[in-house]
């Protein structure tokens, strides 16, 4: 595919609105970061129920703040500042895409407090979020349009970790059509293989949701 084509082919956005990316200030980051570390200490944390109280009325009160605020999607830079940990997003794992190029995304960072499921050991519920983000990138490097994903398989090797450096990575197996056929692979610094995904993402027609 030349890269002309492969950009005219990723204009066909079926329904979606067009992202752009975000020009924010570190005051964005800055806010994201207090807001993840709130997300680690309010699942962590077991205050009394006078501090409880008291911590509960300054969140509603920054709710009240924030709400003249809120804009349509894609217009908030949440998820749209490719610099930050998930890129500004909260609803993303806080890792940091280090390759993004045709060839495939390779992606670092570290589940968290917030991701706990137990016994040290992150949610099993957090790695399909990891690699659908991640193969939803890796589509998009790849020159594909907006897709939607069809099925997504995943292999749980070992137990991941917490507070643990750890490296995605993935890239396009193969294309027919309207399907794009991927899969990727979460290890440890190590080398060892903490879980592999493969999925299909499906091309969105024209005015799909």
């Amino acid at each position: 595919m030349s890269e002309d084509a492969g950009r005219d082919e990723y204009e066909h956005h079926g329904g979606f609105p067009k992202y752009t990316p975000a020009d924010v200030g570190p005051e964005w980051g800055r806010l994201v970061e207090a807001l993840r570390t709130l997300q680690d200490l309010a699942v962590s944390a077991a205050p009394t129920a006078a501090l409880t109280t008291e911590i509960a009325e300054k969140i509603e009160a920054v709710n009240t703040q924030l709400t003249p605020f809120v804009v349509p999607e894609g217009q908030s830079p949440a998820g749209r500042v490719i610099t930050l940990p998930g890129r500004g997003s909260l609803l993303m794992l806080p890792w940091i895409v280090e390759k993004f190029d045709a060839d495939g995304v390779r992606s670092r960072g570290v589940f968290r407090r917030f991701h706990l499921g137990g016994n040290g050991a992150a949610h099993g519920g957090t790695l399909p979020l990891l690699f659908d983000d991640m193969f939803g990138m890796i589509q998009h490097a790849y020159g594909r349009p907006i897709s939607r994903t069809a099925y997504l398989h995943i292999n749980y090797r070992k137990i991941t970790p917490l507070d643990t450096e750890l490296v995605i990575e993935g890239s396009v197996d193969r294309v027919e059509g309207r399907k794009t056929f991927i899969s990727a692979v979460l290890k440890d610094l190590d080398g060892n293989v903490l879980a592999d995904s493969d999925a299909l993402m499906v091309q969105l027609l024209e005015g799909q949701p």
